[in-house]
């Protein structure tokens, strides 16, 4: 019972994130909203009239019922907010969608979720970067979210599927339908690794005003937004914009000066709006993500390289402490700070350390 409130919430004009959570601020559920009486919600400050009518009216509960038939016969689970099934990422964003419509399998609280979006003009040279990089991700484990888009957002639905890399596609329609229709087979696919998400109720075309809605989606559903390709306007900028918004990460690769699909992720790097990344390991570099796939296991280390004195103190002094800070090797080798630098730079060169974010280093 208390699903078809929580749909019929959403079915009231005039009624989004912001208005719905006040209300289930106040009310306590959705099923009391509308149980309130129309002295109770008049009371509410805020409220347009036509809300407080929309509340009052029983349309809404005749659209969710109508929702809630469909929702049950497709086997679609819906996520409200507050829910424990609903996206730990998502819910932190001020915007977030009071309720999800969500089918597939991929754990949509995954340890790590990225989001991958670019231009639906892909060029060559962005289709090779998204293959390379969504093939050498696959090891640490991660979820892949776009948009189910022409080009870059295809791309990355296409590889993730094929090194069997869970991957969710975010709808800016309901799911009662695919679009564009050409994605329907990899939309299959999807839902047994990976899934489709919308905010959408059933019925809903992919108009134009939907899909800067789903952006914000895709970019609050991860950790990091990875744009591979994109011209100066569009959707891929829009998305890196709400996640740096939502203070997460945004990583852009770079493109020629005189590629129009390059502009966007130019213009990203320029103004630091996203960190420039080459690689995957620019990615585990700047996440501090270790492998998942292929653990380490404990082994004698052989050092590559012969060390002089003063490296192999150093590199003694982290391999005992797994890795540790430059302020706390500095406590413990008593150097000056300009020959630690120099002596940690050697290391890391020759392949001996891993230099962490945060100026933290481990035994490679």
């Amino acid at each position: 019972m208390s699903l078809l409130y929580q749909i019929a919430l959403t079915k009231v004009n005039g009624i989004g994130p912001v208005i719905g959570r006040h209300l289930l601020s106040h009310f306590g559920s959705a099923e009391a909203i509308f149980s309130a009486s129309k002295k109770d919600i008049n009371g509410i400050r805020g409220l347009s009239r036509r809300v407080i009518e929309g509340i009052s009216s029983t349309d809404s509960l005749k659209a969710a019922e109508r929702e809630l038939q469909f929702v049950r016969k497709h086997n679609i689970k819906p996520l409200f907010w507050g829910d424990s099934g609903y996206p730990k990422r998502l819910a932190e964003c001020v915007d977030a969608p009071l309720l999800l419509y969500y089918k597939g399998n991929a754990d949509l609280n995954a340890s790590r979720i990225i989001s991958i979006v670019g231009t639906r003009n892909a060029t060559p040279y962005g289709k090779s970067i998204c293959a390379d990089f969504v093939q050498a991700i696959q090891p640490y484990g991660v979820t892949v979210v776009s948009g189910l888009a022409y080009g870059i957002d295809s791309q990355a639905h296409h590889h993730a599927l094929n090194h069997k890399i869970p991957t969710i596609g975010v709808l800016g329609h309901g799911l009662d339908r695919i679009y564009p229709a050409a994605n329907r087979d990899m939309a299959a696919k999807m839902l047994s690794c990976g899934g489709l998400l919308t905010e959408f109720p059933s019925g809903t075309k992919p108009d134009r005003q939907n899909f800067p809605m789903r952006n914000r989606i895709i970019a609050g559903l991860a950790d990091v937004t990875i744009v591979v390709e994109a011209a100066a306007k569009g959707g891929a900028l829009i998305t890196a914009e709400l996640a740096n918004s939502y203070n997460r990460d945004v990583c852009a690769f770079p493109g020629s000066l005189n590629q129009e699909f390059s502009a966007g992720t130019n213009y990203l790097i320029k103004t630091h709006r996203a960190h420039l990344i080459t690689e995957a390991k620019d990615l585990q570099y700047l996440m501090n993500w270790e492998l998942i796939s292929e653990p380490k296991q404990p082994t004698q280390l052989q050092l590559p390289v012969s060390l002089d004195a003063s490296q192999q103190r150093v590199y003694d002094i982290i391999f005992a402490a797994e890795q540790l800070s430059i302020d706390e090797i500095a406590g413990k080798i008593q150097w000056p700070q300009s020959k630690l630098a120099v002596t940690l730079l050697e290391l890391e060169m020759n392949g001996v350390v891993v230099a962490l974010p945060g100026k933290i280093y481990r035994i490679a």
